[in-house]
């Protein structure tokens, strides 16, 4: 029950996650230029292209309102990820940088992905950039990497294959120790998840196979964050050396919030989504047998 509440203070206040008894600041805002370029550049190409397509709709302002404000939530969720107080937390706290893993994998990546930016953000150029931007998008050359690696099962693989290697404490030590291996572990999870949520939300996607690999990505996170949540010694070097994290946690039990936060919330996650494409699925049976008659 001890660890349950922390689980819960940490979720419901995250901000306080961030100073540890052992360390005299608490930790502030990053604002790498690797991180806040492409964050700017994606914020304002969707909002030149969207602006552009908002002045010509008739009938689509409600469908561009709504992609607007999915983009917005899953943008400033992001930013807020690695931009954040949150995201220097991370090296003091293993819990911190799993909330900061989470938010990006579950929130953030969904919310982007509902928003279908690319279509808007390819109005943000001129018409005579455009029309080679669209033909090209729909040549082989992307066209067919793109269909792969947005299969559901293809997809549900990779982002499962990213997750558990990169917690392997080898690679995991790595991103600890080295800003370059903490940007490829980000971009990892980050690009993994915007591939996966692309094809379970993706049309040409049976709504019953996108259950089935949402329900296999809640047990395989789920199996993960329990072997964490059950192990009784840290498994990361850097995180073992700091002696206590936030809350005045020892870093086993650390490990093991965290290990809670990825195999509770997380799974739930998915498994909530799965059961509620299930549920789309039983309504449209009735309707399906009337159409019959």
């Amino acid at each position: 029950m001890r660890r349950l509440g922390l689980l819960l203070a940490l979720v419901a206040t995250p901000a306080l996650a961030h100073v540890a008894e052992t360390h005299e600041a608490a930790p502030g805002w990053s604002f790498e230029p690797w991180v806040v370029l492409p964050l700017l550049i994606s914020a304002l190409l969707f909002a030149l292209g969207w602006r552009r397509l908002y002045a010509r709709s008739s009938h689509g302002a409600g469908a561009l309102k709504r992609r607007a404000l999915l983009f917005g939530l899953g943008w400033l969720t992001l930013a807020g990820t690695v931009v954040s107080p949150l995201h220097e937390a991370g090296g003091q706290s293993f819990t911190a940088h799993m909330l900061e893993h989470e938010l990006m994998m579950l929130a953030a990546a969904p919310l982007l992905v509902a928003s279908e930016p690319l279509a808007v953000m390819l109005w943000a150029f001129p018409s005579g950039a455009r029309r080679p931007l669209g033909a090209a998008s729909k040549s082989g050359w992307v066209a067919g990497p793109w269909k792969t690696l947005t299969d559901p099962i293809v997809a549900t693989i990779a982002q499962a294959f990213a997750l558990w290697v990169w917690h392997a404490p080898v690679l995991f030590d790595l991103a600890l120790e080295h800003e370059g291996w903490h940007v490829a572990q980000h971009l990892s999870f980050l690009v993994s998840a915007l591939l996966f949520w692309s094809a379970m939300l993706h049309r040409r996607a049976g709504k019953g196979l996108a259950a089935g690999c949402l329900f296999a990505t809640s047990i395989v996170g789920g199996a993960l964050g329990a072997f964490m949540a059950f192990s009784e010694s840290p498994w990361y070097a850097p995180y073992a050396a700091l002696g206590l994290a936030p809350f005045g946690l020892t870093p086993a039990e650390d490990q093991q919030m965290a290990g809670l936060l990825m195999w509770i919330p997380g799974g739930m996650v998915h498994a909530l989504f799965a059961l509620a494409l299930i549920g789309t699925m039983l309504r449209a049976q009735p309707r399906e047998a009337l159409d019959a008659r």
